[in-house]
C-alpha cells in the first residue's frame, strides 16, 4: 500500500502538520486526513509498500496486549481509526508496528476491521478473523475483542507454564552430555596413558571407559554430524504428514507425557470450541477453524468426521461421542449444555478445569524430575570416576599380579 507525505494545517490550533500515512491511492489519503479534522496543504506518494511488512514475528504476548488495548479503547467509545493510530505509535514490535499502520490505512480506504486484519494470515490467524468478523456482525466488537483477550491469555499462560516446567530438564540434561563427553574425550585419556605403564591387564570397566574414549576421540566429528543429523532428520519427518501422523499417535500413548499432551489438546479444542461458539460464528465454520487450530491430527480427523455429522443433523455430543480421544466428561458436559442451552459457558468450565489439572500434573512432574535428574548427573559422572580410580583401588594386584 503507497505511503503519502503530506503538509495538513489543524483549524483548530492553527499548527501546521508534517507527517506521512498509508492509504489505497491518493484520494483516499486525502479523505482520512479529512476525517482527522486537518486541512491538506500538499500531499505526495512517497514509497509503495503494497501491504508488505518488515521480516519478523509477533509475539502472542505482543497480541495479547493490542488486543486487550483495542478493546479497552473502543469500549471507552473511541473510533476504530483513533485506536489504530494509538496502538501503532506506542507498540515497541516493528513488525506488529507496520502490521497495525496498514490496517489503520486499510481501515481508512474503506475495508472492513477483519477484513483489513485477514491480509496478514500470519500475525492474525483465522480464529481471530473470525471472531472479529462475528463482533462486527453483531455490534459487539469490544466484548468479542475481550473474549478474544482472555482467550490468549489462557493461551500465553499455558504455553509459558509448559516451556517452564521442560526448562530445566532439558538444562540439566545438555549440561550432563557436556561434562560426559568432556571427560570422555580430555580425561580419561590422561589415565588411559598412565594405566598403560603398568603393562598389566585392568579392570573390565575401566577398559571399556578407555576404548569407548578412543573411539569417541577418533570419531568425534563423525559422532556429532550423525547426531545433528538426525535431529534435523526426525524435525523434518515430522513437519511432513506421514510424520506428523506418526508422531501424534506415538506421543499421545507416552506415559505422563503423553497425558499432559493430551489434555493439552482437549483444553484448547474446548476453549476455541468455547470461544467461537459464544461469539456467533456458524457452527460449520467453528469446527472447521478448531480442527485447524487443535493441533492434533487424530483430533483433528475426529472434529472433521463430527462436522460431518453434525451437517447431517446429529447434535453436538453424540458426533464427538464417536471418538474415543474425546473422554466421557467432555461428551456429558455438552450433552448438559446443549439441554441447558449453554453450551458454551460448559466448554469453558471444561477448558479451566483441565487447565488446573495440567498446571497441577506439571508441577507434580517437575517436582518428582529434579531428584531424578541430579541422580542421573551423579551416577553418569560418579560412574566415570569410579571406573577411572578403580585400578587404584587394586594397585597391588595390576603391579604384582598373582602368580
Amino acid at each position: 500500500m503507497p505511503t503519502y507525505s503530506y503538509v495538513a494545517r489543524d483549524p483548530n490550533s492553527g499548527k501546521e502538520v508534517r507527517s506521512s500515512l498509508d492509504a489505497s491511492n491518493e484520494q483516499a489519503a486525502v479523505a482520512a486526513l479529512l476525517n482527522r479534522n486537518l486541512l491538506v496543504m500538499s500531499i505526495q506518494e512517497r514509497s509503495s509498500k503494497k501491504g508488505k511488512t518488515a521480516g519478523g514475528k509477533v509475539g502472542l504476548q505482543d497480541l495479547v496486549i493490542f488486543t486487550r488495548q483495542l478493546a479497552t479503547m473502543i469500549d471507552a467509545g473511541l473510533s476504530m481509526v483513533q485506536c489504530l493510530q494509538a496502538l501503532a505509535e506506542q507498540t515497541t514490535n516493528k513488525v506488529m508496528r507496520d502490521v497495525i499502520r496498514d490496517v489503520t490505512a486499510r481501515v481508512e480506504g474503506g475495508d472492513g476491521f477483519s477484513e483489513a486484519l485477514s491480509k496478514h494470515p500470519k500475525v492474525f490467524d483465522r480464529l481471530y478473523v473470525c471472531m472479529v468478523g462475528a463482533g462486527e456482525k453483531g455490534g459487539l466488537l469490544a466484548e468479542i475483542l475481550s473474549r478474544l483477550a482472555t482467550y490468549l491469555e489462557n493461551s500465553s499462560r499455558l504455553r509459558k507454564k509448559v516451556k517452564s516446567s521442560m526448562m530445566y530438564p532439558t538444562a540439566v540434561t545438555t549440561i550432563a552430555m557436556g561434562i560426559t563427553i568432556f571427560l570422555l574425550v580430555k580425561v580419561v585419556p590422561v589415565f588411559g596413558e598412565i594405566y598403560s605403564g603398568f603393562g598389566a591387564k585392568l579392570p573390565a570397566p575401566t577398559q571399556f571407559l578407555i576404548e569407548v574414549s578412543a573411539i569417541l576421540r577418533q570419531w568425534l566429528v563423525v559422532v556429532a554430524g550423525a547426531g545433528a543429523a538426525a535431529v534435523y532428520g526426525w524435525l523434518y519427518y515430522i513437519k511432513t504428514k506421514p510424520g506428523r501422523e506418526f508422531w501424534d499417535r506415538i506421543r499421545i500413548k507416552l506415559p505422563i507425557f503423553g497425558i499432559i499432551g493430551h489434555k493439552i489438546c482437549l483444553a484448547r479444542f474446548t476453549r476455541t470450541l468455547a470461544s467461537l461458539v459464544r461469539s456467533g460464528v456458524p457452527i460449520l465454520e467453528v469446527l472447521n477453524i478448531v480442527a485447524n487450530t487443535v493441533g492434533h491430527v487424530g483430533m483433528e480427523k475426529a472434529v472433521r468426521a463430527a462436522a460431518t455429522d453434525i451437517e447431517r443433523g446429529e447434535s453436538l455430543s453424540a458426533a464427538f461421542a464417536k471418538s474415543p480421544l474425546f473422554p466421557s466428561m467432555i461428551i456429558r458436559m455438552m450433552t448438559a449444555g446443549e439441554q441447558t442451552g449453554k453450551v458454551d459457558s460448559m466448554l469453558e468450565r471444561i477448558a479451566d478445569f483441565l487447565d488446573e489439572e495440567i498446571e497441577t500434573t506439571l508441577s507434580g512432574l517437575t517436582s518428582l524430575i529434579e531428584p531424578l535428574l541430579i541422580v542421573f548427573l551423579g551416577v553418569t559422572v560418579g560412574g566415570i570416576a569410579i571406573c577411572m580410580f578403580l585400578p587404584i583401588f587394586k594397585m597391588s594386584d595390576i603391579i604384582n599380579p598373582p602368580r
